[in-house]
């Protein structure tokens, strides 16, 4: 102990400092002369620089900047605030030997003399490239969070409006087909009503999208035709893209159907159209193909070996960098401006096709356009077509059953039991499940089927079938829902009719429901109610 103190006591201030200097190693800490040329390099800087003192001392120490801002001239800058001011302080990105870069906190203070002059400066060094990272992450996570709430918002509204457009769309639906057995056949009137039709189909295939879009929707796999479906889809590509890009389509006279969504598959091509748009500001070419791959077992995708369709959207446009094409199925990213895009596209994308079974891969060169190719399992059977002008086949008949049908919109249950009844069924209206309970509790042997709507304020349809089933369990009960999703449990417990309904599908949903034991060989106890004057 004795030594130590003499030999502390033998220091004088400027060795005391500079071992102190020496001992820190997390920090680089080195002085500068009125010039900024390094005169001092302490062990720190050399652990997270790279630099030995040889190697560094008599350089000036702007080589530890970036190529930028060496030439925006931030080196002297900083000199000169801290002469002007006493000191300068900053965060930015520098350099070590070896190129990579840190991302460094900064502080220049000021030397000055006993008579004030400029002696030079006293620069420390942080490298903070973890802590910025982190906070970068952070900041990351709260954006992607917003938007998720943003999305989880606009996806609640998207999924209400399609409910409500569903019901508009049932009533139509069913007005024209109950209107068309009971015109004349006049062909003008018959093809105006086959428009109306037709025009009802696409706004059912517009609120799948949205309803996809809300995340209220079951993907539906059965076999497509991906010629036919690009053909269905021209009019809308052509308006969606503009006069400027010009689309071209390349498919073998034989390809076979993939096992997909229809409307899922539309919307994925729509998007990765629109994408192709974007990156051809002034205009290009588009080309939509397909062809079949055989995919061999050990494939690095993990696809299971088999046979693809290879469906590709190729553009003429900007291409991405490595960077880009890397990042661009993350979440939230996106190259365009405010605005102009959430990011979203090729995420989803992605995550439909792996729905599907498939794959989806993504391949650019800057300056040489992009190519987005679906790799989608083919389908074992190809979709039944039917044409359009062709007339529905006549209704078989039926047995007459009892249905107390059930929906809270007005609008959609006079349509609903005027379709009834003109399949010969007696039907009892209920604008609640309530109001169903009673009819049921007054007399419940006397019906054959409750037939509900999902969606109806106080208690929803599969309340109502939960209630019927603890109390009359040999009760049948037809759900039907405005948003395509039901709860897991009832996608097997009982059947579900998706609105709009045709006619016809809801008479063969009807025949495929077990008759009720106890209602076997009756009379029905009540008429229906367009005979009794009831709503």
């Amino acid at each position: 102990m004795e030594i130590v103190e003499r030999f502390a006591a033998s220091l004088t201030d400027e060795g005391r400092y500079r071992l102190l200097i020496e001992a820190v190693t997390d920090y680089a800490i080195y002085l500068l002369d009125p010039s900024g040329i390094v005169t001092s390099w302490n062990p720190g800087a050399q652990r997270f620089k790279g630099y030995t003192a040889d190697e560094i001392i008599g350089q000036h120490f702007s080589r530890f900047y970036t190529e930028d801002d060496r030439a925006n001239g931030l080196p002297q800058r900083a000199l000169d605030t801290a002469r002007r001011e006493g000191k300068f302080e900053s965060e930015g990105w520098r350099v070590r030997k070896d190129g990579t870069r840190f991302r460094a906190y900064v502080v220049i203070d000021v030397i000055r003399g006993p008579d004030g002059s400029l002696v030079g400066f006293a620069k420390v060094t942080r490298d903070i490239t973890e802590r910025w990272e982190a906070q970068q992450t952070l900041e990351k996570t709260r954006e992607i969070l917003v938007q998720s709430q943003k999305m989880e918002a606009l996806g609640q509204l998207t999924g209400g409006i399609a409910h409500d457009f569903n019901n508009l769309l049932m009533v139509i639906l069913g007005s024209l087909e109950l209107m068309r057995r009971r015109l004349p056949n006049d062909r003008k009137v018959l093809g105006l009503l086959d428009n109306a039709v037709h025009g009802v189909e696409r706004g059912t295939a517009l609120t799948k999208r949205m309803l996809a879009f809300a995340r209220h929707h079951e993907f539906k796999r059965e076999p497509v035709q991906i010629p036919a479906l690009v053909l269905g889809m021209s009019a809308l590509l052509e308006r969606a893209l503009g006069p400027s890009v010009a689309i071209e389509t390349h498919f073998p006279l034989a390809l076979k159907p993939v096992l997909a969504d229809a409307n899922q598959l539309e919307m994925v091509l729509l998007n990765l159209c629109m994408n192709a748009r974007d990156a051809m500001p002034e205009g290009g070419q588009i080309s939509i193909g397909a062809c079949l791959i055989n995919v061999p077992a050990g494939d690095p995708a993990g696809l299971a070996p088999g046979i693809y369709v290879s469906l590709s959207v190729r553009d003429t446009g900007v291409g991405m960098d490595a960077e880009t094409l890397r990042r661009a199925t993350e979440p939230f990213f996106t190259t365009k401006g405010p605005g102009r895009g959430t990011g979203l596209g090729l995420s989803v994308v992605h995550g439909v096709v792996e729905q599907f079974g498939g794959r989806f891969r993504l391949q650019s060169d800057l300056g040489n356009g992009t190519t987005a190719e679906l790799l989608l399992p083919v389908a074992e059977e190809a979709p039944k077509r039917q044409k359009m002008d062709e007339k529905p086949p006549p209704l078989e008949s039926q047995n007459s059953l009892a249905i107390v049908a059930v929906d809270d919109d007005e609008l959609v249950l006079n349509n609903t039991v005027s379709m009834l009844e003109d399949l010969g069924h007696a039907v009892r209206a209920a604008t609640s499940g309530q109001e169903a309970l009673a009819i049921l509790r007054a007399d419940h042997e006397a019906i054959d089927l409750v037939f509900t709507d999902q969606a109806m304020p106080l208690m929803s349809g599969l309340q109502l079938a939960e209630t019927i089933g603890k109390e009359w369990p040999d009760l049948p009960v037809l759900l039907t829902t405005g948003y395509a999703e039901m709860p897991p449990r009832t996608v097997t417990a009982l059947p579900v009719l998706t609105k709009p309904f045709t006619q016809r599908l809801l008479a063969e949903r009807l025949a495929r429901i077990p008759p009720r034991q106890a209602r076997s060989g009756r009379v029905l106890k009540f008429r229906s109610a367009a005979a009794d004057g009831e709503r």
